[in-house]
């Protein structure tokens, strides 16, 4: 019997949609502005991969939203090995449910959460080797928080299912250290990316399934950068009117500043002529613009980069361009035309020939923007790349 260990950090994630970058201590503030719990979705994801080996799997978890909520909808054999009351999910709940597990000697275990998440469960593991003097147990992240730069994360949740499918049918997998790594939230929210590695973790590894440490940096090639902010304020003057969304990253970035405006790094903006409409929006305020939009008969159009060497277009680092806006966008005359992908040929080469990856939890959704895209690359510059739902 494969003895699954599973954690799950409820509240990982919340603060994606609502504008806040992160979710460490704001998890009350981020559902009292109306954010959506979606750690358990995405964990569920993860597990539905497993559904053809269930009577031979059996999953040590948390009770409730910890995990066993969500293993029992799927009908897998469940055995709680740590139950916490608190009211809201604590570091320590985490950090104690490893232990716990440890202890169980299971075969893996699986987390969903972000950054923050693999540091508890770091701790955690450290803590228990070190007293223990044991071997150390493989880890394996399900992405789920806001960020995600550590490199013990599967690329999408189903990624991460694919993993454990190939530990559960006994296939040979290579287990390796990945890093984890996570970043200052207060300086996050001032556009200020500063990340520390704060230890490793054993990982089962599989290069099409894991990600690699988020890259950090900006471009540093100005020139191609002004050729593609130029490209897209060619768009903006041709459709003056019109709503561009500009979404995170120091490529959109570089388009702001050339602009002229200030820009929110790691948020998503709205420009309206060549004007700052709205900065730092929210979903909600984001659907409320769209939806004025429409009034008025203006169309929306959507500019946006991959994420480091990741590959990822949705689902990371721009939380708070949901499916119903995405598809608000692609259900416009020129549809996927009316999103702009915008990139340096040197990031597009950094991906090894992998594909662009859209994981924005509507699996419906991330098929239709399968398929191959055009990426603009500099002043009238167009390349196609291909883009994948996860796998």
């Amino acid at each position: 019997m494969f003895k699954l260990g599973l954690v799950i950090n409820p509240v990982a994630g919340l603060g994606g949609s609502v504008a806040l970058k992160g979710s460490d201590n704001l998890a009350k503030h981020a559902l009292a502005l109306g954010a959506v719990p979606k750690a358990n979705m995405r964990a569920k994801t993860a597990l539905e991969v497993l559904l053809p080996y269930k009577e031979d799997i059996i999953i040590y978890t948390v009770n409730g939203a910890m995990g066993e909520q969500c293993a029992q909808e799927l009908g897998f054999g469940v055995e709680l090995s740590f139950e916490t009351h608190s009211e809201q999910t604590q570091a320590s709940d985490t950090e104690l449910a490893v232990n716990a597990l440890l202890k169980q000697q299971v075969d893996i275990i699986l987390f969903a959460g972000g950054d923050g998440t693999a540091r508890n469960i770091a701790t955690a593991v450290a803590d228990f080797s070190e007293e223990n003097a044991t071997a150390l147990v493989p880890v394996l992240g399900v992405p789920a928080g806001c960020k995600i730069h550590s490199g013990v994360y599967a690329i999408t949740p189903t990624a991460a299912g694919r993993i454990v499918e190939m530990m559960v049918t006994k296939q040979l997998v290579t287990l390796t250290q990945g890093d984890v790594m996570d970043i200052d939230e207060s300086l996050f929210r001032q556009g200020i990316v500063k990340a520390k590695r704060f230890g490793e973790m054993q990982i089962p590894s599989e290069l099409r399934y894991v990600q690699t440490v988020k890259s950090g940096g900006k471009e540093s090639d100005e020139l191609v950068l002004q050729d593609i902010a130029e490209d897209i304020v060619d768009k903006m003057r041709e459709y003056h009117d019109d709503l561009f969304i500009i979404g995170s990253g120091s490529t959109t970035a570089f388009l702001m500043a050339e602009l002229g405006l200030n820009n929110t790094l790691l948020g998503v903006d709205i420009v309206q002529g060549e004007g700052l409409l709205a900065s730092d929006v929210s979903e909600a305020q984001l659907w409320q613009q769209v939806l004025n939009s429409q009034q008025e008969q203006q169309n929306v159009h959507l500019v946006i980069t991959l994420i480091g060497g990741q590959g990822h277009i949705f689902g990371r680092g721009n939380q708070q361009l949901s499916p119903k806006i995405i598809r608000f966008i692609l259900e416009q005359p020129g549809g996927k035309e009316n999103i702009s992908i915008i990139a340096t040929k040197a990031k597009l080469t950094a991906l090894n020939s992998r594909p662009l990856i859209s994981d924005t939890g509507d699996k419906a959704l991330d098929q239709l923007l399968s398929g191959f895209m055009a990426i603009s690359t500099g002043y009238k510059d167009q390349v196609i790349y291909p883009v994948s739902s996860p796998e």
